[in-house]
């Protein structure tokens, strides 16, 4: 079942609309600005349906500003270096929005555009297919690109995404989707109880300023370390900035789960299945209590963590972490489940 509604109107009028996916066991509620997905709905162990994504219930207060709240990031999700890339024997330079680096698309990326969105309510698995057109020089990068991303609901509780990207010119692409989950339910304490594993036996360091530094590094014997499941407040205190990393999964054509988060109150489980070549964790480290969420409540210090599966932003990456590279005749895609379950 698919419905919709007026969420609010921009400065100069234009309409954001909220769509609702629902099938037994999940539901999902995205608006056109952004991408952004403002509830997901799913069941605890004893079947009580609560939303577990960070976000707000008005416009006004994502026009406000947040830190990418259950958008879709681009053209370039990740940090790319001091913000200039090399490409066919030109440098490019783009926004410094985050530090000395460029972030998940500069001033008005992916995160701030409205999407055209359509309705296929057919079958066992509805869904809605997001498109978007962004103009060469667009935020700095080069070539006129063509987006898509269609957001599905399957059975029994599954959200699915895929991505599809052409361009005329040679330019980066790097998407992916900055949702920030607790499964204890939105604005209900911190992720420090949660359990999460990845799959991943490499990831890149950052400095101070969370620069990748372009190489990958061996997890084992790191507070790093994530391929068995491990609290998260036992070792977000021996990460940099308790903030987490880029992890290499190689590369693969099939999907296969590269991540699993449990939380033991609620009996929820998220496991996240992808064919991208890496996944960026964050634990939501930047956020301080000065944001108030959908339910009244504000969200400290790791209210919620993201799991953004995705590419190497920078074209000269590490082995296995996947490129951003996309030239025109070629068609970048990806997609990923995010798999809920209980125990």
């Amino acid at each position: 079942m698919i419905r919709s509604r007026s969420f609010g109107r921009l400065p100069g009028g234009c309409e954001v609309r909220a769509h609702t996916l629902s099938i037994q066991g999940i539901e999902l509620e995205v608006l056109s600005y952004g991408g952004i997905v403002s509830r997901l709905l799913v069941p605890d162990r004893n079947g009580q349906m609560q939303d577990v994504t960070l976000g707000f219930g008005s416009m006004e207060s994502y026009l406000a500003g947040h830190p990418y709240f259950g958008c879709l990031t681009g053209r370039v999700a990740g940090r790319i270096t001091a913000g200039t890339f090399e490409l066919a024997s030109r440098r490019y330079s783009l926004a410094l929005n985050n530090g000395p680096n460029h972030l998940h698309g500069g001033q008005s990326g992916f995160d701030k555009k409205v999407w055209e969105i359509d309705e296929d309510s057919c079958g066992a698995s509805p869904a809605l297919r997001l498109r978007c057109a962004s103009p060469d020089g667009d935020e700095g990068y080069p070539g006129n690109l063509q987006v898509q991303a269609v957001y599905r609901l399957l059975p029994p509780s599954v959200w699915e995404i895929e991505y599809e990207a052409r361009t005329d010119r040679a330019t980066l692409v790097n998407l992916t989707q900055h949702a920030y989950f607790n499964l204890a339910g939105e604005g209900r304490g911190t992720i420090e109880n949660h359990h999460l594993q990845i799959d991943a036996n490499f990831m890149v360091p950052t400095d101070g300023d969370l620069t990748l530094l372009g190489k990958s590094e061996a997890v084992q014997g790191r507070p790093d370390d994530l391929r068995s499941s491990r609290r998260l407040g036992d070792i977000l205190p021996d990460l940099l900035h308790q903030h987490g990393n880029l992890y290499g999964l190689g590369a693969s054509t099939e999907l296969r789960r590269v991540a699993r988060l449990t939380e033991p109150s609620a009996g929820r489980c998220l496991e996240v299945w992808s064919d991208e070549p890496a996944l960026q964790f964050y634990s939501g480290s930047f956020l301080d209590g000065g944001l108030t969420g959908k339910s009244g409540r504000p969200y400290p210090r790791h209210a919620g963590l993201c799991l953004e599966c995705q590419r190497y932003p920078m074209p000269d990456g590490p082995t296995g972490f996947g490129s951003p590279l996309l030239y025109p005749g070629e068609i970048y895609r990806q997609k990923t489940q995010y798999r809920f379950s209980c125990f």
